[in-house]
C-alpha cells in the first residue's frame, strides 16, 4: 500500500494494547513498521492473547516481525544499528527497563537526533505513581469513568471496551503525526509520550470540565443522556432503541411522528426545562408511547421525520447493519496459515488515499520476517546467519 506515511521506518518495541493501537494507525497509512520482539518461548501468549487470535491479528496487521533479544549487548547493539537508520521508535516499556535494555530516549537519541521517540505508560513518565502498573481497567476506575458509568445507585461500572488503552493508543498516535510535522519543519526529532491516566481525564471531556470550572462532580445517569432531555433507551413492541428528541423541534417531532398528541399538550412538559426537571415521569410516559411499535417501526418513523433513533445491536448485528457493509469497515487480510481473514479498518478516510480494498498482510508470526528485514537496513547474510546461530535473533 502506498500511503500518506510511505517511507517512514517505524521500530515497534510496545506490548499489550495502548501502544500497538498507535502504531496501528501508522501502519494502516503506509509506515514501514517493523515489530520488534523477543524470539519465541513457551505458548507465546500474551496480555492480548496468541498471535493467531483475532485480537493480535487486528493490533498487529501490516507490520513485519524481527525477533530480537534486547537482553544480550549483540541485540541492542543490533537494536541501535535499526533506530540508526529509522524514523519512529514506540514503546511502552517501565523506565527501568528502557535504561537497562539501553533503548531509552537519550541513548537512542545520541545515536539518531531526528529519531521521534514515542513513549505509553499507566500513570505518566515521572511522578509519584510513575512507577505503578498501570491497567485499562484501573485506570477507569482512578480517571472517575466507572463512576459515570451504570445505573443511578448502581455500583460502579467498567465501559465495555477497553477505552483506556484505546483512548491513549489514538493520542500517542496524534501526537507523532504532530512530532512528523515539527520535524518536516525544524529537522529536529522529539520526545513523545502520554499515559493511559492523562487519556482518561481528556475523554470526560464536558464532564471534566464541569468539575474543574465549578466543582461539579457528575453521577451516573444509566442510559439517559446527562444533560439533553429527553435522549436516552427506551423500550419497543420488541426490543430496545436510542431516541434524541431533545429541544422544542424534536420533541414536536417525535411527537407527530408517533402520533402522541396527548404526550405533547401533556401539561407537565410544556417547555424544555420541565422536561428536564421532570425526566424520570417523562421516561414513563414517552415508554407508554413507544412500546406500541416495533423497534424496525420507530426507527424508520423518527428518522423519517429528523429525531435521530437508532436500534441497540449486539456487536454481530453492527458488522452485518447494511450501512456497516456499505462503508466496509470489515476486509481481508491473507494469512499463510489462517487463509483470508477479516479484520476491521482505519475509521479514517482520506480522498487522496481512498481504503485499499484488503490489508497488506495479516499479523506477522514472532520472527517471521527477521531474515528479509534485517536485509534491508543493510545487513548481509552471513551477519544474520551469525546472528542466528548465536541465538541474538530468531525466526
Amino acid at each position: 500500500m502506498q500511503g500518506p506515511l510511505e517511507g517512514i521506518k517505524v521500530l515497534d518495541l510496545a506490548i499489550a494494547r495502548a501502544g500497538p493501537t498507535a502504531v496501528r494507525l501508522l501502519a494502516d497509512w503506509g509506515a514501514e513498521v517493523v515489530k520488534v520482539e523477543p524470539p519465541r518461548t513457551g505458548s507465546g501468549r500474551s496480555a492480548t492473547g496468541g498471535r493467531r487470535g483475532p485480537d493480535e491479528q487486528n493490533l498487529h496487521r501490516n507490520k513485519q516481525s524481527v525477533a530480537i533479544n534486547l537482553k544480550t549487548e549483540q541485540g541492542q547493539a543490533l537494536f541501535h544499528e535499526l533506530a540508526a537508520q529509522s524514523d519512529i521508535i514506540v514503546e511502552n516499556f517501565r523506565s527501568d527497563v528502557k535504561f537497562r535494555l539501553r533503548v531509552d530516549y537519550e541513548t537512542i537519541k545520541g545515536i539518531n537526533p531526528r529519531i521521534i521517540y514515542a513513549s505509553i505508560s499507566g500513570f505518566g513518565q515521572d511522578g509519584p505513581y510513575a512507577k505503578r502498573p498501570g491497567v485499562d481497567q484501573i485506570m477507569q476506575g482512578m480517571s472517575g469513568l466507572m463512576s459515570i458509568t451504570g445505573e443511578p445507585g448502581g455500583g460502579p461500572m467498567r465501559v465495555g471496551v477497553a477505552i483506556s488503552d484505546t483512548s491513549a493508543g489514538m493520542f500517542l498516535g496524534q501526537g507523532i503525526l504532530l512530532a512528523l510535522l515539527h520535524r518536516e519543519r525544524t529537522g529536529e526529532g522529539q520526545w513523545v509520550h502520554t499515559s493511559l491516566l492523562e487519556a482518561m481525564l481528556c475523554k470526560l471531556d464536558f464532564q471534566g470540565a464541569r468539575y474543574t470550572m465549578s466543582g461539579e462532580v457528575a453521577g451516573q445517569q444509566g442510559n439517559d443522556h446527562p444533560t439533553q432531555v429527553p435522549m436516552g433507551t427506551y423500550e419497543a413492541e420488541d426490543g430496545h432503541v436510542n431516541i434524541a428528541a431533545f429541544g422544542e423541534v424534536m420533541w414536536r417531532r417525535f411527537c407527530d411522528a408517533l402520533d402522541a398528541k396527548d404526550l405533547f399538550n401533556n401539561p407537565e412538559y410544556p417547555t424544555a426545562k420541565d422536561r428536564i426537571q421532570k425526566n424520570d415521569r417523562l421516561k414513563v410516559d414517552m415508554t407508554n408511547v413507544t412500546r406500541q411499535f416495533s423497534v424496525a417501526e420507530l426507527v424508520d418513523r423518527l428518522n423519517t421525520e429528523g429525531v435521530p433513533c437508532g436500534p441497540i445491536n449486539t456487536i454481530g448485528q453492527a458488522f452485518e447493519d447494511e450501512q456497516v457493509k456499505f462503508l466496509r469497515v470489515a476486509k481481508p487480510a491473507d494469512h499463510p496459515t489462517l487463509g483470508e481473514i477479516n479484520l476491521i479498518r482505519s475509521p479514517i478516510n482520506l480522498s487522496a488515499f481512498p481504503q485499499p480494498d484488503r490489508f497488506d498482510n495479516a499479523a506477522p508470526d514472532t520472527g517471521q520476517d527477521t531474515r528479509r528485514t534485517l536485509a534491508s537496513f543493510g545487513i548481509d547474510n552471513d551477519r544474520i546467519e551469525a546472528l542466528l546461530a548465536e541465538e541474538v535473533v530468531g525466526e
